[in-house]
């Protein structure tokens, strides 16, 4: 990566035939439900962590809840870059034994998102993803909702991969 005034440069990728669309990595994103987000750690090393988020196509981000405190917390108040990575549930082709899937990579910076209202209608749309009915997202809403914070991955560069495991 290099930064050319206020425009960073990114490295092109390596293994380019292989390489999605942008729709392609957006519909992975839009799917999965879940994916690994990394950041700056302490003492040096990289801290990564499983989340759970929801893509919103209207504002092309990626949005995850976190507790009102922690390591995730105190990481990103220090340094808000991070990699995001998630991949589609992949397949094995008929006579073949290696699954191949499609992996996303996005790098950006996490904004703390502070709009009540916002909040809990991103609450609702990721949690559309894991609850049964709207009345259970209610209900775990109105219990946990007031001790989450809400996220948002504002996409710098993005890129997507073919995968066949052989």
């Amino acid at each position: 990566m290099k930064q050319n005034g206020d425009k960073m440069e990114f490295r092109a990728m390596r293994r380019f035939k292989q390489q999605l669309s942008e729709d392609e990595c957006v519909e992975i994103l839009k799917s999965a439900p879940r994916g690994v987000i990394a950041m700056n750690g302490e003492n040096g090393y990289p801290y990564a962590v499983t989340i759970n988020q929801y893509f919103d196509e209207t504002d092309g981000k990626i949005y995850f809840h976190g507790a009102l405190q922690g390591l995730k917390v105190d990481l990103l108040e220090k340094d808000n870059k991070v990699c995001f990575t998630t991949t589609d549930e992949g397949h094995i082709e008929e006579g073949d034994w290696a699954n191949t899937f499609k992996s996303v990579v996005c790098l950006g910076h996490v904004e703390e998102v502070n709009d009540v209202e916002k909040i809990y209608d991103r609450l609702r749309r990721l949690a559309k993803g894991f609850y049964p009915s709207e009345e259970s997202i209610e209900k775990e809403i109105e219990k946990a909702g007031s001790r989450v914070k809400m996220y948002v991955i504002n996409i710098d560069h993005m890129t997507g991969k073919l995968v066949h495991e052989k």
